[in-house]
């Protein structure tokens, strides 16, 4: 199932996949709308710019006249007096173009890394409203890749790229038009020369950007892969599986330098050629130039339908196209060696993007959990004040709103899922939790315990069946106002980074200090807390790596404790706790557990004796119920599990 997508459609061949061109219009809609002022401001500076730099030619064609004109009457003087205005017009154009590339170097600064947190911010909060099948399917290390490496691609395409290329292809227009001012027939030399350039362009340009979007999935691939080593090491080292790893790694790095290769191969032949195309094309210029200078040859241009007369080509055009034509082949092949950038660029968008569009987790809920409070008669009316009383607000299409107290009465009737469509992992299976009850899953690994849990905080939606909570069906309550109602202790414990006390407080924000103390001391947290470093304000790192993996869960168990909730499901939530420390924790849990609905997953058959009901689970289908007195009487799989003639797996 990893790196599946969800939307059913088949995945793409690496090396069949071509940018699309739909991204770079994406991209540069959401650079107006972030700086609908600053963008254009940018693009004026950059023209300005590059008008600037394709005006020297005709400075110069004009000195060339005047230098040919006065070198016959050998007047310097008067030459003086018609060139230095020229020149100090030339100097003072080329004032105004360091200050509009100043200004514009600073504005695109601004515009890069403001749209960068854009685009971080957009992505980060996409991510949140998907739902948990996609972490479930993908490598973090490949998800980490969104915000380092294909993101930092789109920083180079936005800071150097697009204003190099607009800048470029200004500087290419304004002196084409100067070079058809002057001559249409060697303007067509020229042209044609850039006929040669955009063929090898397409053909080498075509294959970089192929190889640069096959690198952008490798490096998410080899990112993936380290992230699940790192995770991992203590595993790898335990059973010496370092060569295997380095294996793997080899591969997977091979594939990536493999398309690396091929991307910067391309991307580096195509400078060479377009420069080398460049200068071939100059001697050409040269030398048809120079034949038609000798033939005297008539020299059709815009200058010659202005003037009313066509004349003759003249020493003082070939040599300024010359330096044009150099300029305009020059541009062109700065334009092709952008490709490169504009295609690694747009593989990392393109890869933002389709992480931006994934359909984000469904919810049609309308019914919400509110505060509430009694009147003497029983009556509930809705509070804005806290007050640990719940209800279920329901709204009705007749425009009348029924609250329904939060009790913890869960149903679930005859349950069909699967992960994938086709195979179900649970079979008709049909829970009962009364208010106040403490139901128990039992049953091997993969038999569809944590599937159970899942399904009634709705991470996954069933297939068939229907599950009520309070009997109100859990399809018309909102996913937020659903979780919030659930109490969740996982297996694998998750800390952030932050003293003992916020990661305790992170299950009810507006905790205060001594709630939290109180849940820790309920829990039997409190003892090993105290003995920290900094007592509660002891900060947690790296997942609470300096802290025993008991440690960990009795913090987890805690935030749980504190969130105070009338359902509680804890998965092994006991599992990584010695038999002395969970005897403490399980009289915590038994106190956290009184009045409230449980749901408990449980190897340790001891922890789950006093359950209400017990329920053994087979290959998703429920094939004991009954408490502890009742299935041990019965003699089946749960007294072969109990008795240790049959070990959970």
């Amino acid at each position: 199932m990893a790196n599946k997508q969800f939307n059913g459609k088949r995945p793409m061949p690496m090396g069949k996949k071509r940018i699309d061109g739909a991204s770079l219009k994406r991209l540069l809609k959401l650079l107006f709308k972030t700086y609908p002022v600053l963008v254009p401001l940018a693009a004026v500076c950059t023209i300005l710019c590059s008008v600037v730099s394709s005006i020297p030619a005709i400075f110069q064609q004009k000195v060339i006249v005047d230098i040919v004109t006065f070198c016959k009457s050998g007047d310097w003087t008067a030459a003086k007096a018609v060139i230095l205005p020229k020149v100090y017009i030339l100097i003072a154009l080329y004032i105004v173009a360091i200050i509009s590339i100043t200004l514009q170097s600073q504005i695109m600064a601004i515009i890069t890394q403001g749209f960068l947190n854009k685009m971080r911010k957009l992505t980060f909060n996409g991510m949140q409203n998907l739902p948990v099948k996609f972490f479930d399917t993908n490598k973090h290390g490949d998800i980490m890749s969104y915000y380092t490496n294909d993101i930092d691609t789109m920083r180079e395409l936005v800071s150097r790229a697009l204003p190099s290329l607009l800048q470029a292809s200004i500087i290419v227009l304004c002196v084409l038009f100067i070079m058809l001012y002057y001559s249409v027939w060697m303007t067509l030399v020229v042209l044609l020369g850039v006929v040669a350039m955009a063929f090898v362009s397409k053909k080498v340009g075509g294959g970089s950007a192929k190889y640069f979007v096959r690198q952008q999935q490798s490096l998410g691939k080899t990112e993936g892969y380290i992230q699940e080593m790192m995770s991992g090491q203590k595993v790898v080292k335990v059973f010496c599986h370092e060569e295997k790893c380095e294996k793997g790694f080899d591969e997977i790095n091979e594939q990536l330098y493999s398309d690396s290769f091929r991307a910067n191969a391309y991307a580096n032949c195509l400078g060479p050629i377009i420069q080398n195309i460049g200068n071939v094309l100059y001697v050409v210029i040269a030398t048809v130039g120079g034949v038609l200078l000798l033939l005297k040859a008539p020299n059709p241009s815009i200058s010659a339908i202005f003037a009313g007369s066509l004349g003759v080509l003249t020493i003082d055009v070939i040599v300024p196209f010359l330096n044009m034509a150099k300029q305009f082949t020059g541009n062109i092949n700065q334009v092709t060696q952008l490709i490169n950038v504009v295609a690694m660029g747009m593989a990392g968008a393109d890869r933002v993007f389709k992480l931006m569009d994934m359909e984000p987790e469904a919810d049609n809920g309308y019914v919400t959990l509110v505060n509430v409070t009694k009147d003497k008669d029983g009556n509930l009316k809705e509070t804005d004040k806290r007050t640990d009383m719940w209800a279920w607000k329901h709204p009705h299409h007749d425009g009348t709103v029924t609250l329904t107290e939060l009790k913890g009465d869960v149903v679930m009737d005859h349950i069909d899922f699967g992960y994938v469509e086709g195979k179900n992992v649970l079979h008709d299976v049909s829970v009962y939790a009364n208010p106040g009850q403490k139901v128990a899953f039992v049953g091997a690994t993969g038999a569809g315990k944590t599937t159970i849990t899942n399904l009634i905080n709705r991470f996954y939606d069933i297939d068939d069946g229907k599950i009520r909570y309070d009997g109100i069906n859990i399809n018309k309550i909102k996913k937020a106002d659903l979780r919030r109602s659930l109490g969740i202790v996982l297996q694998d414990t998750n800390l952030f980074t932050g003293s003992v006390l916020d990661n305790i407080r992170y299950g009810r924000l507006d905790a205060t200090d001594e709630e939290c103390e109180a849940a820790a001391r309920l829990v039997g947290a409190d003892d090993f807390i105290s003995r920290l470093p900094d007592g509660y304000n002891t900060v947690i790192a790296n997942n609470g790596a300096n802290l025993s993996q008991g440690q960990r869960q009795l913090i987890s168990i805690a935030r749980a404790a504190v969130a105070d909730p009338p359902v509680m499901i804890l998965d092994e939530a006991t599992s990584s706790i010695d038999t002395r420390t969970e005897s403490i924790v399980q009289r915590g849990m038994d106190k956290l557990m009184e009045g409230r609905t449980v749901f408990v997953i449980a190897h340790r058959l001891s922890t789950v004796k006093n359950s209400d009901v017990i329920m053994v689970l087979d290959h998703g289908v429920i094939i004991e119920r009954g408490n502890h007195e009742k299935l041990i009487a019965e003699k089946g799989m749960y007294y072969q599990l109990y008795t240790g003639a049959f070990e959970l797996e």
